[in-house]
């Protein structure tokens, strides 16, 4: 019964794949193939996932509540305390990685504050954004279904994985538009499908395994946090778009291998770092349940 929980979820995201196939392809057609359809097939596959929140939480009888949700004044606190855990779990490994010569300063920085600013408050917005849209699909309807029906490290284990292994769900095929037809969205999947196996992806695969870990914990230690996951996801995201703004990775630095080349910041050190933190996190669970 286990093992078809755990599949349940890429169960959904074949149907959700499956339909973004043909909306995208419709799309497609219906601007003369003027957006290229990878692109359709995707910004449409993320929106029906996240639209996909409201049937599943029908279906699986879920309430708000048992996302997480809270509301008023106490959801302003908590993407406030949350942004502020993202900033202090985040930065030291940003710090480090500054000092260690692996990102440095980007000569094309602009020195006008009113550049830094709006760079500033575009990327945190986008930030809160992304969070907003992933969160209550991982941390909220996903890992309320699957601690329904398993024990908590496993259901935080599963969604941490799906949420892992939606990241590299990319593909690099480009389809002239001569060559697509109905059934092209699938071939698409297959290419992404077909990524995952790639070697390069293993280790920015675990960082992202424990940066899910983590916002598990998170979500379970503070049972209406949903909105502090949402803060501290969107930390993290904020402060990695910002060091791709004013820096530049230095491929050839001794410590170049503390990082990937998925984003220039996740790699092993964020694992090392936020399995430490996660072993923290679930010492206070224990403890608390004691």
């Amino acid at each position: 019964m286990r093992i078809w929980v755990m599949l349940a979820p890429f169960a959904v995201l074949l149907a959700v794949v499956s339909l973004a196939a043909l909306l995208g392809f419709g799309l497609f057609v219906a601007l003369d193939g003027q957006v290229p359809l990878e692109t359709l097939v995707s910004k449409t596959g993320k929106v029906l996932l996240v639209l996909s929140i409201w049937p599943l939480m029908r279906g699986l009888t879920l309430t708000w509540a048992d996302l997480g949700w809270r509301n008023g004044m106490c959801l302003r606190r908590q993407l406030l305390r949350g942004l502020g855990l993202g900033l202090i779990t985040l930065l030291p490994v940003l710090v480090l990685l500054i000092a260690l010569g692996v990102q440095v300063e980007d000569p094309d920085t602009q020195p006008e504050w009113s550049w830094w600013l709006s760079k500033t408050a575009l990327t945190l917005l986008l930030a809160i954004l992304i969070s907003l849209a992933e969160e209550p699909v991982f941390r909220g309807v996903l890992l309320a279904a699957l601690r329904a029906r398993m024990s908590v490290v496993t259901a935080i284990m599963v969604s941490a994985f799906y949420y892992a292994l939606l990241h590299f769900m990319k593909t690099d095929m480009i389809l002239p538009a001569e060559q697509v037809h109905w059934y092209s969205g699938w071939l698409l999947f297959q290419d992404a499908l077909a990524h995952l196996s790639q070697p390069d992806i293993r280790m920015p695969f675990l960082a992202l395994f424990a940066v899910g870990v983590f916002l598990g914990l998170v979500r379970v230690i503070w049972p209406g946090g949903l909105m502090l996951c949402i803060g501290c996801h969107a930390a993290w995201v904020w402060q990695i778009k910002l060091t791709k703004v004013f820096f530049d990775v230095d491929a050839n630095a001794p410590y170049y291998f503390l990082v990937s080349a998925y984003d220039g910041v996740i790699g092993p050190l964020v694992f090392v770092w936020l399995s430490l933190a996660s072993l923290g996190l679930a010492w206070h669970l224990l403890v608390s349940k004691t």
